[in-house]
């Protein structure tokens, strides 16, 4: 049976803990003699998280190993989201409206969205996630600032990472349960068990891109 990608993660026991990273790629050359610095800022950003499931028995670890096993290494994919903020803190928590991309050719790390309640007061904040795209095209951005909508129910967000391509007019943007694509980054899946039968499992993936 072929593999559909990417997999919806598990849910059979949750998750214990989870580590996200926000990697950005800066160089920095500092002179010898005078220590002054040039830094250059490049384009390549991306996620990557640690993932620890909590010690369960066999009749649920072996849907995690299950979920390794079905990835083949780093050629399969699956969603990941933070665990903890499916619900953005924002007003979108309770009248999201219909989050739509608000004109093509868009870049960088700014993105206009419309389709917003009117003149809502902090519709994203800080800290809250969005999606755009879906299954295999899914990217995860974190947004940086308060964002309030405006009289037409637009507002502009300020995003990480910069945007991977421009979205299309009037594609959907998701505020409850954003998730990304991302693949183990290694090719070795392993879990351990102990005397009294308990396993523990754990794995390291990196953004799809």
């Amino acid at each position: 049976m072929a593999e559909t990608y990417p997999l919806t993660f598990p849910t059979h026991t949750g998750i214990a803990r989870v580590t996200l990273s926000a990697e950005d790629v800066v160089g920095i050359n500092t002179s010898p003699f005078t220590l002054q610095q040039q830094v250059v800022r490049h384009a390549g950003a991306r996620w990557s998280a640690a993932i620890t499931i909590p010690p369960t028995k066999r009749v649920d670890a072996e849907y995690w190993n299950a979920f390794l096993l079905r990835l083949r290494g780093q050629f399969g994919t699956f969603l990941l989201g933070d665990p903890n903020a499916a619900t953005p803190r924002g007003s979108a928590a309770t009248a999201a409206g219909t989050p739509l991309v608000n004109g093509a050719s868009q870049t960088g790390n700014e993105l206009a969205i419309d389709g917003l309640p009117a003149s809502a007061t902090g519709y994203l904040l800080a800290g809250d996630y969005i999606q755009l795209g879906s299954g295999s095209t899914a990217r995860l951005y974190k947004v940086l600032e308060d964002a309030d909508t405006n009289g037409s129910g637009e507002a502009t967000l300020n995003l990480w990472p910069d945007l991977r391509s421009s979205p299309t007019n009037d594609a959907a943007v998701v505020v409850t349960s954003a998730k990304g694509v991302f693949r183990l980054n290694s090719n070795e899946a392993n879990w351990d068990i102990n005397n009294a039968g308990f396993y523990s499992i754990s794995f390291a993936a990196v953004e799809a891109l």
